[in-house]
């Protein structure tokens, strides 16, 4: 009679051999999908431009995700699954039959421990420096297991569509605006980032998104000056306005014919004196469309961003801003987009006017109608709405459906609205509190 295979053979310890192994490779695939997931694309750039190699690929190997994490799966699965067979028929030869339950016990304590929570929670803490030196290997498995992804990428892809969802590889490209965005806003949750470097970094990132008709100077406040005024009277409004160049109409305030310079009136209007002796009636028959340039007329709906671009390409920091008919609707300068990421620029010659929001004993804000929502928000980090009205004023209107009286109290997303000031049409002063 044949004496009982001992349990402990070669067979036994190479068995046991395999399954450490295949753990350790369980461990390095679970690894790798979190590292090179988690990590930051744009830490990475930052190194591979420093001449690191492993970065590199790790860029190169991250810009299609969906073939990444396919590999990586597979990958992963395979070992797993290997691991679990060979347990299960080690511990059945060892312990009979109550051995499959024993080796799905011990298994998953092992995969959750050392395969799955270790190597993540190292790849998490360590992404960049982990999605580096993983990068080579997974960039020649994702070359190995090439086919075997086409195939499943079409087949996932296949049962998707019958739902509706489309995928997109690309669209990590198009996120990454809103990335960084959340990650200034996070930083100034957690008091990371100051409040005024997130105003000037979300608005130098929402430039693109912003148009001109939104922070144009309105029709209504533009000094102007008319063309058949006498020269003396138009060099007396031209030195009493606190602006450099005003523009300049004949006829009709909107039919503007040009842009003065206040240097360029003067040096015309001081070799006109100086030519004629300092004669008291040189400057008789000075017409100031001599010396005014041509006037560089915008689409209100030109975004911040595009503007910004012409300016700098036409080295000019003036515009005028038309509606879709050619009416004008107000003028735009660079120091208004400017403004829009580091916030209000005064100088010595801009007139100090009265704050546009101050607080009042009993805990309102009292405001100028005229303040844009946008400055608003940015100044109490308050949410209002800006998609149907630019001013404070405006969504007053616009949520109230009329142009409401002086005293009247209004409500809506979460704040109580007091028109506290009206002239003519117009919403000059509002009391807010939240409710």
């Amino acid at each position: 009679m044949d004496s009982p295979a001992p349990i402990l053979d070669a067979a036994f310890w190479i068995t046991a051999a395999a399954i450490l192994g295949l753990l350790v490779l369980s461990a390095f695939f679970s690894g790798s999908e979190t590292a090179l997931t988690a990590a930051s694309r744009g830490k990475l750039r930052s190194q591979a431009d420093k001449g690191n190699r492993g970065a590199e690929r790790a860029l190169a190997i991250t810009e299609d995700n969906e073939r990444l994490i396919g590999s990586v799966l597979l990958g992963n699965n395979l070992v797993n699954i290997l691991a679990a067979s060979l347990a299960t028929a080690l511990f059945t030869r060892a312990f009979g039959e109550s051995g499959v339950a024993l080796a799905t016990l011990v298994m998953t304590l092992l995969v959750l421990i050392f395969a799955e929570v270790l190597p993540k929670t190292y790849a998490i803490t360590n992404a960049e420096r982990a999605a580096a030196l993983v990068a080579p290997i997974i960039r020649v498995l994702i070359l190995v297991f090439a086919p075997v992804v086409g195939a499943v990428r079409a087949l996932v892809r296949g049962i998707l569509s019958l739902f509706g969802v489309q995928t997109d590889p690309e669209s990590q490209i198009l996120a990454v605006r809103d990335e960084i965005a959340g990650a200034i806003s996070l930083g100034h949750s957690e008091g990371a980032v100051q409040k005024e470097d997130r105003d000037r970094l979300l608005g130098a990132l929402d430039l693109g998104d912003r148009t001109v008709e939104e922070i144009m100077l309105h029709r209504s406040d533009i000094e102007t000056i008319d063309a058949d005024l006498p020269p003396g009277e138009v060099l007396e409004q031209c030195l009493a306005s606190a602006h450099t160049r005003l523009p300049v109409y004949r006829n009709d305030p909107e039919n503007i014919i040009g842009v003065i310079h206040a240097k360029d009136l003067l040096r015309a209007m001081y070799a006109r004196r100086r030519a004629a002796s300092n004669d008291a009636d040189a400057l008789e028959g000075f017409d100031v469309q001599e010396v005014a340039m041509e006037p560089y007329f915008v689409p209100e709906t030109t975004t911040l961003d595009d503007q910004m671009r012409q300016f700098l390409r036409r080295h000019t920091h003036f515009a005028l801003v038309v509606d879709e008919y050619g009416s004008l609707q107000g003028l735009i300068t660079l120091e208004d987009i400017l403004e829009e990421i580091v916030g209000e620029i005064t100088d010595e010659f801009d007139i100090s006017a009265e704050n546009p929001m101050r607080r009042t004993d009993d805990g309102h804000l009292l405001i100028d109608g005229a303040m844009t929502i946008r400055d608003f928000n940015r100044a109490t980090d308050w949410n209002l709405p800006d998609d149907e009205a630019n001013t404070v004023a405006g969504l007053v209107i616009h949520e109230a459906q009329m142009i409401p009286t002086q005293g009247q109290v209004f409500s809506f997303h979460g704040f109580r609205f007091e028109v506290t000031g009206r002239e003519a049409n117009r919403i000059t002063r509002l009391k807010i509190r939240p409710l």
